[in-house]
């Protein structure tokens, strides 16, 4: 929702005409009659509004077709039309308009057109105009674009592997200027104070579990003084400084490719034991956020934690993004062995104690790194994986289904059928050596209880050690309290049983 600069009209989207497209409203809250349409979407397609022109008879819009296709848009309030502005049939790209420009003439957008990155960029209103990369310099993915009140000053947050860094640009000049004050982790939620004097955050990091910040600014654009913390989350009166800040790594896979990871390691010296943590998605990130499991493991455990953002990640650029997609499904299991190689070489951590653990995409990856390096593991937990990429897609919800395909691949095709059931760790339980443990919810509705119980029935009939829960009231993850509760003692038993010093067996 976003109002207008006099504070008199709002615009939103909702569904409400045909409960399935997401058209734009307008709506005055201080007049009789019900909200007006002001965009009009096509059948399931999304609206949303950006900002109102400073005299409120144009809209600043945004059309979302999908994560690679968005297009930028401005609505005419007083005759109705919508130009599309950038994107749009033979352009897909990332398009995602911010705000008008101080003179009206133009705007800021995020847009990827002919980058491997979202960049910042302006562009003017009139017709054929192409997109102004601002922020070429920085190759890493822009978001959280916010401008002050007066025009004079924005703000930007940069992905740079992961870890946010706040910047202030000049709109007039296009110079910007990192915040170097900000602590390694998580920024977003950028807002200008109403003097445009203050910049408000929320900083998620290792030590600060998501805190309200604010940044004093000066009279330059460019200038800014100290950054003051507004909030202090409860964390069961521990001591936050000793909570372990997390380093990024990098390690060389297979084909030469640098991966990224970031680890958090205990202060006192090793060799420590590794609990390698992959995330979901695939298409998301492992970030230095704050833990308190991670930061459980390292106290309790004494491991070391790595979070490997294998290819397929998002944040390092559109063909980083794509490289596991259909047939190459299995390089990325392939980047997992690469770690298990370097840990190897590094004095400090325990290469013969080693458990891997990964939640939903990230549970498929467990279940193929117990596959393929059964003799090289501990352990492997598997919360909410994809154990059988063909059953996976047959009873997945409908609405996801087109959209899992495209990146794993259609399982209607034969070649690719086969191939997905070639690779599947459910057809390679005999493969499996390793002590399990998977974790399920029986109401799950992106991947259902049976991709859990065939692989828990399929290991057990072979002699397997597998531990099994399921939470009868839960879905895609845990959540709530008791369950959660459950699963981390579950959780913290099986590692401290398969990662002892000694442990040769399961």
């Amino acid at each position: 929702m976003v109002w207008d600069r006099r504070g008199e009209r709002f615009a939103f989207q909702s569904t409400r005409r045909n409960g399935a497209s997401n058209d734009i409203w307008i709506a005055n809250p201080d007049a009789a009659g019900e909200p007006k349409i002001a965009v009009e979407a096509g059948n399931g397609h999304l609206w949303i509004p950006s900002e109102f022109s400073r005299n409120g008879s144009r809209l600043l819009a945004l059309s979302y077709v999908s994560v690679t296709d968005s297009r930028a848009a401005v609505v005419d309030l007083d005759s109705g039309a919508v130009t599309i502005l950038a994107g749009g049939e033979g352009n897909e790209s990332v398009n995602l308009p911010v705000a008008f420009d101080d003179d009206g003439d133009g705007f800021w957008m995020i847009t990827d057109q002919g980058s491997e990155f979202n960049q910042l960029a302006w562009q003017s209103l009139a017709p054929g105009s192409k997109p102004e990369v601002v922020t070429a310099s920085i190759p890493w993915n822009i978001s959280n674009v916010v401008i002050s009140h007066d025009r004079k000053r924005i703000a930007f947050v940069a992905n740079e592997n992961g870890n946010s860094r706040v910047y202030l640009m000049d709109p007039a000049t296009r110079e910007y200027r990192v915040v170097d004050k900000i602590p390694t982790g998580l920024a977003y939620g950028l807002v200008f104070s109403p003097d445009d004097r203050q910049l408000g955050m929320t900083l998620n990091a290792a030590q600060v579990p998501s805190d309200a910040y604010v940044l004093k600014l000066g009279r330059d654009p460019l200038r800014f003084g100290r950054l003051v913390r507004w909030t202090e989350s409860e964390i069961g009166g521990l001591d936050a400084t000793r909570f372990v800040v997390p380093d990024l790594v990098e390690y060389q896979t297979f084909d030469g490719r640098r991966i990224p990871a970031w680890i958090h390691k205990p202060r006192e010296g090793g060799p420590h034991p590794v609990i390698i943590r992959i995330h979901g998605g695939p298409e998301s990130q492992a970030r230095p956020v704050f833990s308190a499991t991670y930061q459980l493991w390292v106290a309790r455990l004494g491991a070391a934690v790595i979070q490997p953002n294998v290819r397929g990640s998002t944040g390092y650029g559109k063909s980083y993004v794509s490289l596991d997609n259909g047939f190459r499904r299995e390089d990325a299991v392939r980047d997992i062995g690469a770690l298990l190689d370097w840990i190897e070489t590094q004095p400090d951590l325990d290469a013969s104690r080693v458990v891997v653990y990964g939640g939903s995409y990230g549970g498929y990856m467990a279940l193929a790194s117990a596959v393929h390096f059964s003799d090289r593991l501990k352990g492997v937990i598997d919360n909410v994986g994809i154990s059988n990429f063909v059953s996976f897609l047959e009873n997945t919800q409908d609405y996801r289904r087109d959209r899992r395909r495209q990146e794993y691949g259609d399982e209607r095709d034969p070649k690719m059928r086969a191939h997905l059931e070639r690779i599947s760790p459910l057809n390679n339980v005999s493969r499996i050596s390793v002590p399990m443990f998977i974790i399920q919810g029986q109401n799950d509705p992106r991947v259902p209880v049976t991709e859990a119980t065939q692989m828990v029935e399929a290991l057990r009939e072979q002699g397997g050690s597998v531990w099994y829960m399921n939470a009868l009231n839960e879905g895609h993850g845990y959540r709530k309290r008791e369950n959660r509760d459950l699963m981390q003692q579950a959780m913290m038993m099986f590692l401290e049983k398969h990662l002892a010093a000694g442990n040769d067996g399961p």
